[in-house]
């Protein structure tokens, strides 16, 4: 797939760590799982992109701007560090495109109708409910 920005290797770093969950005796003895870090702050991603990346509230992010990721999916080394590839440029695809400006739009006089006739039926339901003998 292509991808409209490109992440030079250099950027990311990949370190092989110990999985979690099931997997038996193999899983304390093999780093299967794949951390990646990407400082996004320090890319070389253009600004636009890097602010509207670390504006998003992405909890992988960390403070200083580093984006953390876990691949932990397959069994083996090789098949994380692709998921977590792809994962990164999952994601960088959701930032690299700036959202549609809103346009503000007019409810129709139908639409306020239905909303006022609404409201004037639940005033009426919960005034039923109240007793205004009690004092």
């Amino acid at each position: 797939m292509k991808h409209a920005l490109h992440i030079d290797d250099a950027e990311v770093e990949l370190c092989a760590i110990r999985a979690q969950g099931p997997g038996g005796q193999n899983v304390n003895k093999v780093s299967s799982a794949i951390q990646l870090r990407f400082d996004v702050a320090g890319s070389s991603l253009p600004e636009d992109v890097k602010q509207r990346w670390l504006q998003s509230g992405d909890s992988r992010l960390t403070l200083e701007g580093v984006f953390i990721l876990k691949a932990q999916k397959h069994r083996t080394q090789e098949a994380n560090r692709v998921d977590a590839w792809a994962r990164l440029y999952e994601t960088l695809d959701l930032y690299a495109k700036p959202p549609k400006p809103r346009k503000a739009t007019i409810p129709t006089y139908g639409s306020v109708q239905r909303r006022l006739e609404s409201k004037a039926m639940q005033s009426k339901v919960k005034s039923g409910r109240r007793n205004d003998a009690m004092d």
